[in-house]
């Protein structure tokens, strides 16, 4: 199942699956402690057998009806699941599910439940800013490259629109020998020569007007440095 905190910005999603309603009296009474508190999901074995559950964080387990094994199986997914049970129970489960995080269901259990549920969802929430971070880099790299392709392929281009310019423009000159129709059409080719030129220098202005932004900083930081190296620098 797939978390429902994917950017680590949503509000996140425990599912606590017990049969036991007083396990799950006992998890939110203890939480409501805590600074911050997710969204939960109360289910019972039962539910979570017969029907689909909604993608969730972290998953708790308490007492359940049925076979321990088979509630993690139908869980599925690669979010953390946090098992409370007996002594006994774990032991066994530990063999066959070594991934989860088991706590023994002794005195102060919600305590430890709590803090260790804290901590997994502050790891989650961690890596999928991380994840997100490593997104937005990755397209920061895509735009610049292209806009470094822009700049290397910004020469040419020029080149090329100022030969389409000028051979429109020498054919207007002899206009008298074109008829009505063709002279409309290499008007249009002028025409929209013209504005692609006008684009290109946008483009120009435009760039010029980051790498000013880019050196404002630097130069201010290095009059800010002389001036008061002199003693004569007021902020």
């Amino acid at each position: 199942m797939q978390s429902r905190a994917a950017n680590g910005l949503c509000k996140q999603d425990v599912l606590i699956v017990s049969d036991d309603g007083e396990f799950a009296r006992e998890i939110l009474a203890r939480w409501q402690r805590e600074r911050q508190l997710p969204a939960f999901t109360l289910v019972t074995s039962e539910m979570c057998r017969s029907s689909r559950i909604a993608s969730f964080d972290l998953a708790i387990l308490g007492p359940v009806d049925q076979n321990l094994g088979q509630l993690v199986n139908q869980l599925g997914g690669d979010n953390p699941i946090l098992c409370v049970a007996t002594p006994g129970a774990i032991s066994k489960l530990a063999a066959l599910e070594p991934e989860i995080v088991m706590v023994r269901q002794l005195e102060g259990w919600s305590e430890t439940v709590v803090v260790l549920a804290g901590e997994i969802l502050r790891r989650i929430a961690e890596q999928a800013k991380l994840r997100h971070a490593e997104e937005v880099a990755a397209g920061s790299q895509k735009e610049a490259a292209l806009g470094r392709y822009m700049q290397e392929m910004r020469h040419g281009f020029n080149n090329a629109l100022t030969s389409v310019l000028g051979n429109a423009e020498l054919i207007l000159l002899n206009e008298s020998n074109l008829n009505a129709e063709l002279r409309e059409q290499i008007g249009t080719i002028r025409d929209m020569a013209l504005n692609l030129h006008e684009m290109m220098q946008r483009f120009t202005s435009l760039e010029a007007e980051l790498q000013c932004t880019t050196k404002e900083p630097k130069s201010e930081l290095t009059v800010k440095a002389r001036a008061a190296t002199l003693g004569t620098y007021n902020a």
